[in-house]
């Protein structure tokens, strides 16, 4: 009959009585919510497409890093250098898409090293009582009230070349970065895991594992870490872009990779000296930074909404 509702769906859309709505996972509600945040969506295909450019543009952009044209000396951009070339005529579009892979790998290293020690001392204050909790915390604020950019020039000084002759050039300056970059960003996910853990801690489905005689191991694995993983992720895609910005801020004060291993900082750091004859060389690796921490930037605001139970998109 013209006009009568399909017997597998109401007016509303909603399924037919007596037939059970589809299930939908938490991680499916996640994504679903994510999408409906236009500038995170958008921003992790820019984000996609950037770390896919760096990864596999050198396979078809053959240039040499380090080839030297000293006829094409500070030349713009043109069609035999899409990005230009540097003060020794190397080509800018093979130093950017080499130093890409350097930069965010620094900025992903950094992030794991700071969020695996951060959940590490936050679920065992969240978890413990008394001196141990007291005495964490205590690391922690002192870690935090430290004045980082004296102790990272400190620290730089004084394990750069012994990590040098231990691992070789770039393995040991990479090791290095990483491990003063993260050092330095644990501090605010341990508090946030272990305010987590004090609210988990007591809920119903916990004290419910409790009474059925799950271990304090076993309470931590299956129920607490698992639902306190939102704002933990949040938080490590800001320590990505905080990471990627302090290795730039490094190499730009000249204490990051040597000149002959580019990163976006190390050839931002290059370029300073040549803003009025070559613009190109310093606005390419300034805007690579730009892009990549806005777009993290905005990928964390929609995870946040996203991973937010309260709120209602």
């Amino acid at each position: 009959m013209a006009g009568s509702t399909p017997a597998s769906a109401t007016a509303d859309g909603a399924p037919p009585l007596g037939k059970a709505a589809a299930s939908v996972s938490p991680w499916q509600e996640a994504w679903r919510r994510f999408k409906r945040h236009r500038l995170a969506f958008w921003s992790l295909w820019v984000l996609g497409l950037l770390v896919l450019a760096v990864l596999i543009g050198p396979l078809f952009y053959k240039v040499g890093v380090n080839e030297v044209d000293f006829q094409a000396r500070l030349a713009g951009p043109s069609a035999a250098h899409p990005m230009g070339t540097d003060d020794l005529g190397r080509d800018m579009l093979a130093r950017m898409l080499y130093g890409g892979r350097i930069s965010l790998a620094v900025g992903l290293a950094a992030m794991l090293m700071a969020i695996t020690v951060g959940v590490i001392i936050g679920a065992i204050a969240g978890m413990a009582r008394g001196w141990v909790d007291a005495g964490l915390m205590w690391v922690t604020d002192l870690f935090l009230s430290l004045p980082q950019l004296p102790l990272l020039l400190l620290l730089i000084f004084l394990f750069r070349d012994p990590l040098k002759k231990m691992f070789g050039l770039e393995l040991g300056i990479f090791i290095l970065i990483v491990a003063v970059i993260g050092g330095f960003r644990w501090m605010p996910v341990a508090r946030l895991v272990r305010a987590q853990f004090f609210s988990l801690r007591e809920k119903e489905f916990v004290e419910a594992a409790r009474a059925l005689g799950a271990s304090t191991s076993r309470q931590v694995v299956r129920h607490i870490l698992p639902n306190s993983l939102g704002p933990v992720i949040v938080a490590a895609t800001i320590d990505v872009a905080a990471a990627i910005i302090s290795e730039s801020t490094l190499s730009f004060l000249g204490l990051g990779f040597p000149p002959d291993i580019p990163t976006w900082g190390r050839i931002l750091y290059d370029g300073r000296d040549y803003m009025d004859l070559a613009v190109h060389w310093a606005m390419f690796p300034g805007l690579a930074i730009f892009l990549t921490v806005l777009t993290i930037n905005f990928i964390g605001d929609g995870l946040r909404d996203a991973l937010d139970p309260r709120r209602v998109l």
